[in-house]
Parts: C-alpha cells; sequence; structure tokens
C-alpha cells in the first residue's frame, strides 16, 4: 500500500517463506524483502519507511517529531499487538492448523477469540477521527488495512468488526483507495 500511495513502480515478485529467493535477502527466510538497486532490505517497517523517504509525493509519516511518533506507535502497536493476535493467534490458525482430518484447530483460537473483543474496542476507538490515531491517512493504515481485511474472514473477526462502529466506517471507507484496491489479496 505504501509504494501504491507514493505511486512507485514496483515489481510484486511472489516468494515462499524460507525459499532460497527469500534467504538471499533475510536469512531467517521471512518475507517481505525488496531490492531496489543495491539496497537489499527485510522487516515490513523498514521497507515502508524506506519508500516514504526515498520517494517523491506525499510524506506518509509527518515530518513533525511529535505527529511522527503518534503514526509510528501505531505502526508499532500493529506489527506487534495487533498483528500477533489477528494474525497469527487467529487467522494463521484457521487457515494453517488442521488435523489430520482437515478439521481446523481450535486451541489457540478458542483462547484468542476471548481477548478479541477488547482489541476491537481499542482500534474503534483509535479510528474514531477516521484514520487510525488522527485525522488524516498515514502509514499506520497502511498496515492495519490488511489484517483487518483477513480478521474479517472468519466468524468471529467478522462479529467483533459488525459491533464496531467506528472500525466498519473506517474500513468501507479505506478499502475504497486505489492503494488497498491494488494490493488486496
Amino acid at each position: 500500500m505504501v509504494a501504491q500511495e507514493k505511486g512507485v513502480a514496483y515489481d510484486h515478485i511472489p516468494a515462499m517463506p524460507h525459499s532460497d529467493e527469500v534467504k538471499a535477502i533475510n536469512p531467517l527466510g521471512l518475507i517481505p524483502v525488496m531490492r531496489h538497486d543495491d539496497l537489499e532490505l527485510s522487516e515490513s517497517h523498514a521497507i515502508a519507511r524506506y519508500i516514504d523517504t526515498a520517494f517523491d509525493g506525499s510524506a506518509l509519516v509527518p515530518g513533525d517529531p511529535k505527529a511522527a511518533a503518534n503514526v509510528n506507535r501505531w505502526v508499532s502497536t500493529v506489527n506487534t499487538a495487533v498483528d500477533q493476535m489477528f494474525m497469527r493467534k487467529y487467522v494463521v490458525e484457521y487457515a494453517f492448523h488442521k488435523d489430520a482430518d482437515g478439521n481446523v484447530v481450535r486451541d489457540v483460537i478458542d483462547e484468542t477469540i476471548k481477548r478479541l473483543p477488547k482489541m476491537f474496542a481499542m482500534l474503534d476507538a483509535a479510528v474514531a477521527d477516521g484514520f487510525l490515531g488522527g485525522d488524516t491517512f498515514t502509514m499506520a493504515d497502511c498496515f492495519l488495512m490488511p489484517i483487518l481485511a483477513a480478521v474479517q474472514n472468519f466468524p468471529e473477526g467478522k462479529a467483533c468488526m459488525e459491533n464496531s462502529p467506528n472500525l466498519q466506517a473506517y474500513f468501507a471507507k479505506l478499502s475504497e483507495r486505489d492503494s488497498f484496491k491494488a494490493t488486496a489479496a
């Protein structure tokens, strides 16, 4: 989304985590990775910050230190707490943790769904002004939108979203952005 927002042309080359191609850039084998000229970079936030500062276009992290700190706080919160709960302990568990018969193994999911309402409530309050943590679109929104899209694919996440009016409005508005449409999987 950051590259799209900045109008930066790129080639998206799908690669599996831990593939030789990915390990050539990130020895841990984690994605995403990026090459630009002689720069090889890994980690979503590092890649996004590089694109935001190296290319023309409106900044997605404000120049004002206090405003930038708020955006960076939300990016970090999404990359750690929100991603861990919504993606790692919920979406990934639904999608990939199955028994020998193909049934979803719900141990982690059932523990996680107890905490979903509190996280949704925090995010619902955080987008009350229209965007994550404020009244303008920033890099923080680029990090939250794909996670919100994914979490709604499963019943408890969908129900929590239905009980979060600010998040519903936020998601509806931002899913109309060209950057989201172009990158939504």
